[in-house]
């Protein structure tokens, strides 16, 4: 049974661990101003303040991610900054919402499991 325990764990951590990874990426070629992301953003219509704002998020839920004390908070900052994603993807960016939705979930996944 402890077994399970560890495993469970184990697996969870390294889930944290790759969405943190991701969201980093993610947030530093926004922080960078990536064209991709720039031409994605203004296609939103908000400026790049969004851009950059959405960068600093996304940082600060990945480093959230790997800080015991704030793995909760950083997988429900995730969660809404996918559920925004999911919303842009359908309504202004012509994109797959897929991407995000794996994402989305895999973060509700992580604050359930790890609520305070």
């Amino acid at each position: 049974m402890a077994q399970t325990g560890k495993a469970k764990t184990i697996s969870l951590w390294i889930l944290q661990i790759l969405l943190a990874v991701a969201f980093l990426a993610a947030g530093l070629l926004k922080l960078k101003g990536q064209p991709e992301m720039v031409l994605a953003f203004d296609k939103i219509g908000w400026g790049s303040w969004f851009l950059y704002v959405t960068g600093i998020l996304e940082v600060v839920a990945a480093i959230g991610l790997l800080i015991p004390r704030f793995i909760f908070y950083a997988a429900l900052l995730v969660a809404v900054i996918m559920a925004a994603a999911i919303i842009f993807c359908i309504t202004t960016l012509g994109q797959s919402p897929i991407p995000a939705a794996l994402f989305l979930a895999m973060s509700c996944l992580i604050a359930y499991l790890r609520k305070p």
